[in-house]
């Protein structure tokens, strides 16, 4: 098997391709979508390398990150064959499983009576850094549904995610005995 080109220069002029073909700029709104998703994968790639993740939530993580390469997949497809694509490998049990990961961990925490800062150990930054690039994915993926049709599981599952990762922050700054960091809006320099 030959091995592939890395570099292909087809888009050198700022243009790129869809699934299907169609080529549009690299900052259409489609690209927006996918990209944003694409670097939210990565992001959690980076919080699953973080040597304090347990195996299980390593593999959640890993199921996560599978599923956001469908969730790309999808938003990198305008149409087929004259038809709107199909989300496909992301559904509403990914959503009730994220939910159920969401209530054991919240379960195991105490309660939130301030909001938190995004800090703490170095997981729960990275875990915050993923919660807000959910909420971007989230922003590009919505303004994409308002120029096309867009499976609603997928911003359902997007922002389902986000809480996640903030549940997720606050674990890990207890499991590794850092204190959560809370919003003081009389704080001042010293």
């Amino acid at each position: 098997m030959k091995k592939s080109i890395i570099y292909t220069c087809t888009g050198d002029s700022g243009m790129t391709s869809l699934v299907g073909g169609k080529r549009v700029a690299k900052n259409d709104i489609r690209i927006e979508a996918y990209g944003s998703v694409d670097e939210l994968n990565s992001q959690i790639g980076l919080l699953a390398s973080q040597p304090d993740i347990s195996d299980a939530h390593r593999q959640l993580l890993a199921v996560t990150q599978n599923k956001l390469f469908n969730l790309g997949a999808y938003l990198a497809t305008d149409m087929l064959n004259g038809e709107p694509a199909v989300l496909r490998g992301l559904d509403v049990a990914d959503i009730e499983a994220i939910e159920r990961a969401i209530d054991e961990i919240d379960a195991a925490l105490p309660p939130l009576n301030n909001f938190v800062l995004p800090g703490g150990c170095q997981s729960a930054a990275v875990a915050h850094v993923c919660r807000t690039a959910c909420r971007q994915s989230e922003r590009r993926i919505l303004s994409l549904a308002q120029t096309a049709t867009i499976d609603p599981v997928a911003l359902k599952y997007i922002n389902r995610l986000s809480d996640f990762m903030f549940v997720f922050a606050r674990l890990c700054n207890i499991k590794n005995g850092a204190a959560e960091i809370f919003w003081n809006k009389d704080c001042q320099y010293q």
